[in-house]
């Protein structure tokens, strides 16, 4: 079959020069071999492609209709091909020419896939009766070209999510007047809108969000023009200016969106006229002024949002007339005055979100009628009086009324909420009273803050019957009496955060229990007792606070095996002893330590002491002290006897010890920054903003099962690990059906904790689509743990096929060597370029490149320093440090100057590992081998030979010299010297070119 299929092509490659003259020969010819022209366009079109699924298997060469094939329609008249749509099933290429042949064809759709390379225009525009064109979510580059236009027939464009550049064609409505709706969102568009957008009269949808657009979108004569426009996205780029007045001429408008650019002014007044208006966004630009009155016409509005823009004036009293309004977000403004009872009568009103405001006075009861409220976020007003008991009848998801002056206890609740409260956040009021026993009855409850309060109140046990608590802060809340013991029944929490109590008793055993905390922070109380022991099972911990309390004892050497312990403070306790061996008891900062008079450690100059029991007789001849003849100490002796020294000692000691802790009281909380600086960069973010706690999920991959949408946690239970590294675990799991993918479940530490941050950089990365990477499919986010879904590569890495290949294994080939130095910089090269700012990897090196069945190299976890707090912090850390040998010189200076240039110093590294088949550094008994210089000696010597893997019996010697010379300037230790990725791949192929063609290309 393959035989046949390879003389067909051969066929119609020979063919193709003449295509014109056949016509005329055949101008006579009958249906059937009409049809064959669409068999022989799409089989052209397909030898183009890799599917890896064999989704095409169907399209037959022997057939003489394409009609029964799938993902066809046919003309049920002619027989021709009318629609083609081959949407998410993950084929790559080019888009192939074959499909001009397909005269007849009205839809081509060819989304969610990995199609590369420029549009042709010249391919759409021998398509005459062309449709709908949908190329949307693949990787497609380039720009649109002024021939792509010529359509005329073209009704449907999408072309979103891909990495088009440059302008939109200024002449794009010229010819394209039939044109109903237009998507060129989620590109690398720039430039204005085009001046003859007037011209698209028909166009009823207009999407050019996430772009780089700028200038001022010229409303008036240009947008407001569109009186037939329905949707209208412009949000996420960089326009500018004011909206003027005259968006009611758009009299069938039902979503605006304008949101994340800067324009400014007032909003128009004239944009309640849109009577069909139902989603309006503004936000995240600079507007100004009051809220128009004209909105209160909008009887169909079910979204609005205003957020981090600069409205002012008083929260509008007529807001209960927007009848259908579900969503209602106005944070981030300076709004001020009183909430309305008007609010109540929005009962479908189910997100209700007026954080960062002016507002003051009581919420009013009134509220309590808006009873599908799910979200409540009121944070950072000014808001006074009790908490109505009534909203804690509804049933909400989340509750957000921190940082106001709420006065009053805390109500207990009831049914609705017991089982639907994830979310609740009352930190920063004046609250008082116990807190309520009921709240044990919170099943789903995920993120708990009543920080910064007086509630005077005892910590109920009933804490302990949260089976998903992952965040609990009581900080400073004049809290009293013991930690209870079973506070850790449930095992899912993550930050548990009793600072600035009133707190005593023993640290109970039972805190080993939490073994999902990663955050532990019980300092300024008044615990005594030593540490427990069991803290050492805490293996996810991260922080570490227990300063200012009266905790006495040796520190637990068992805390030494906490590896993922990166900050530590024992400050001002009763702790005596030896610091525990791990390599963060051993670099902790004086003021983690001091306040403890009896540590040893080089840091504190006070006596150290140890749990042993003193010697009840002192045998003076033990100190070679003469003797007089009847045994006693000489008069000039007797003055300096043992006792007396340890008096004096002991005396100046206090005295010096008295003047030291005077002079560290004015600075010690200074002292404690370090660890504050952690605590924030986990911690804020998830105080923040409620939502975050209970866990966001996205996917980009829309064929995904059910079960990892509604229980990604369920996924662990059937996957096998497969591999770690510097970011976190690797396992490999199945969605069924066959479908395997690979679960990245990222360490904490340093991760970005607020899930905006995450999504947004998760999400630039998702977008990053090339035949040399791995596919990211989707994440999960939760203040708990991340995950990252992403391609399996069933071929492992090039680590595991240099250096731990059995012996029953056949060795690497140069061809598939090349293939994979090639590749690799292909994809590297792509990342520096086709982004800006680029995405630089910093960990290129072997376990990092990927190889899938055809040994094609798939880089991982490029990118995921995005995902950091501290990348410099991250980059000269020991971990990072673990990938020995393939880190860039500059990296390892006190502040490293990052940049794409590392990537290239990585990959030199990695060729040259690729062709020796060596470590990039190997211990020997005497002395150590660094790959790069031993490479450079080797070809300075002319023995460059010497060096290539012995396992590779055959290979061309005038490609693998180049390469090695290749890999040799990459690893330059001159940033500056080394080339770029692009001019690496450029080199490549020159590499690769035959020596016949190297001469005529020079």
């Amino acid at each position: 079959m393959k035989m046949k299929v390879t003389h067909l092509l051969k066929l119609l490659l020979l063919s193709w020069v003449s295509m014109a003259s056949l016509r005329r020969c055949f101008c006579n010819r009958n249906s059937s071999l009409q049809l064959n022209d669409d068999v022989l366009g799409l089989l052209v079109f397909k030898s183009d492609l890799h599917d890896p699924s064999l989704a095409l298997n169907s399209w037959n060469e022997d057939d003489n209709s394409p009609c029964s094939w799938q993902y066809l329609h046919c003309h049920p008249v002619t027989g021709r091909v009318i629609q083609v749509s081959l949407d998410g099933l993950g084929l790559s290429g080019k888009i192939g020419r074959g499909l001009e042949k397909l005269q007849s064809l009205q839809v081509l759709s060819l989304s969610r896939n990995n199609f590369t390379g420029n549009i042709s225009p010249e391919l759409f525009s021998l398509i005459p009766n062309l449709i709908r064109l949908n190329l949307s979510h693949n990787s497609l580059s380039g720009r649109i070209t002024i021939e792509l236009t010529s359509i005329v027939s073209l009704r449907f464009l999408d072309l979103s999510e891909n990495f088009l550049s440059g302008p939109i064609p200024d002449n794009i409505c010229d010819n394209f007047s039939s044109l109903r709706f237009v998507s060129l969102a989620g590109n690398f568009l720039e430039g204005p809108l085009p001046t003859s957008l007037p011209k698209c009269s028909s166009l009823g949808g207009l999407n050019l969000s996430n772009n780089h657009l700028s200038g001022n979108p010229s409303f008036v004569n240009g947008i407001w023009l569109l009186t037939r426009i329905r949707i209208l996205d412009l949000s996420h780029n960089d326009f500018s200016g004011s909206v003027p007045d005259g968006v009611s001429a758009l009299n069938y408008l039902k979503e605006l969106q304008l949101q994340g650019n800067h324009f400014s002014g007032s909003l128009p007044s004239d944009i309640g006229f849109c009577l069909h208006l139902s989603r309006l966004d503004f936000s995240d630009n600079s507007f100004t002024g009051y809220l128009p009155n004209s909105l209160q016409m909008l009887k169909f509005l079910s979204f609005l949002k205003l957020t981090n823009n600069m409205m002012t004036g008083d929260f509008p009293y007529w807001i209960g007339n927007i009848s259908s309004l579900g969503y209602l977000n106005l944070a981030g403004n300076e709004l001020s005055g009183y909430l309305p009872t008007s609010i109540g009568e929005l009962k479908l009103l189910n997100y209700l979100i007026l954080s960062d405001n002016r507002l003051t006075g009581k919420i009013p009861a009134s509220l309590a009628h808006c009873s599908k409220l799910s979200v409540l976020r009121l944070r950072g007003n000014d808001f006074n009086g009790s908490i109505p008991e009534g909203l804690f009848d509804l049933g909400f998801k989340e509750v957000d009324l921190s940082r106001n002056g709420f006065d009053g206890s805390i109500p207990k609740g009831s049914g609705p909420l017991f089982d639907s409260l994830q979310t609740l956040d009352l930190s920063s009021n004046k609250l008082r009273g116990d807190i309520p026993a009921e709240m044990g009855l919170y099943s789903n409850l995920r993120y708990l803050n009543l920080s910064w309060n007086n509630l005077q109140s005892r910590l109920p046990p009933e804490l302990g019957l949260f089976q998903n608590l992952t965040v609990l802060d009581l900080r400073n809340s004049a809290l009293y009496g013991s930690i209870p013991e079973d506070l850790c029944n449930s095992n899912s929490l993550s930050i548990l955060q009793l600072d600035g109590n009133s707190l005593n008793g023993p640290i109970p055993e039972e805190i080993g229990n939490c073994s999902s905390l990663t955050l532990l922070s019980l300092s300024h109380n008044h615990l005594n007792g030593s540490i427990p022991k069991s803290i050492s099972k805490l293996n996810e911990l991260s922080i570490l606070k227990l300063e200012f309390n009266e905790l006495s004892g040796e520190i637990p050497q068992e805390l030494g095996r906490l590896d993922n312990l990166l900050a530590v403070n024992i400050s001002y306790n009763r702790l005596i002893g030896r610091l525990p061996m791990g390599m963060i008891f051993q670099n902790l900062d004086q003021s983690a330590l001091q306040g403890n008079l009896g540590i040893c450690s080089p840091l504190l100059k006070g006596p150290c002491k140890m749990n042993t029991p003193k010697p009840l007789v002192i045998n003076p001849f033990a100190y070679n002290i003469p003797m007089n003849s009847n045994n006693t100490l000489p008069e000039h002796s007797r003055f300096l006897r043992f006792p007396t020294i340890i008096a004096m000692a002991a005396a100046i000691l206090i005295v010096i010890g008295v003047l030291v802790v005077s002079l560290l009281n004015a600075s010690i909380r200074r002292n404690l920054s370090f660890v504050d600086t952690a605590l924030e960069s986990m911690c804020s973010s998830s105080q923040r903003s409620g939502s975050s706690v209970s866990g966001r999920f996205t996917l980009f991959d829309s064929r995904s099962s059910e079960e990892w949408v509604n229980n990604p946690e369920s996924l662990f239970n059937k996957a096998s690990e497969i591999g770690h590294g510097i970011f976190g675990t690797v396992y490999k799991a199945s969605l069924g059906e066959g479908r395997i993918v690979a679960i990245k479940k990222l360490k904490t530490s340093y991760i970005l904790q607020c899930p905006e941050d995450f999504d947004r950089e998760v999400r630039i990365l998702g977008k990053a689509k090339h035949p040399n990477l791995i596919t990211l499919k989707g994440y999960y986010w939760s203040p708990q743990f991340q995950l990252l879904m992403s391609d399996y590569a069933p071929n492992g890495s090039l680590h595991s096929k240099l250096h731990e290949r059995s012996a029953s294994n056949p060795p690497l080939s140069w061809p598939n060597r090349f293939k994979i130095a090639f590749g690799t910089a292909k994809g590297l090269a792509y990342l520096s370029h086709s982004f800006r700012p680029p995405i630089i990897h910093y960990d290129i090196k072997p376990r990092n490149i990927l190889l899938d069945e055809n040994y094609n190299p798939k880089i991982s976890d490029f990118g995921l320093a995005r995902l950091l707090t501290k990348l410099d912090k991250h980059v000269t850390s020991s971990r990072f440090q673990s990938a020995l040998g393939y880190v860039a010189p500059e990296l390892a200076c006190q502040n490293p100057r990052v940049n794409e240039k590392c990537d290239v110093y990585g990959y030199g590294v990695m060729i040259l590992e690729l062709v020796t088949g060596r470590r990039p550094v190997e211990y020997g008994e005497d002395d150590v081998l660094i790959l790069s210089d031993h490479v450079r000696v080797l070809l300075e010597q002319g023995n460059a030979l010497d060096c290539v893997d012995p396992s590779m019996t055959e290979y061309p010697e005038e490609e693998v010299l180049p390469v090695l010379k290749l890999g040799l300037v990459c690893t330059s230790h001159i940033p500056s010297s080394r080339p770029s990725m692009a001019e690496v791949v450029q080199i490549l192929r020159v590499i690769k070119t035959p020596a016949r063609q190297r001469m005529e290309m020079f």
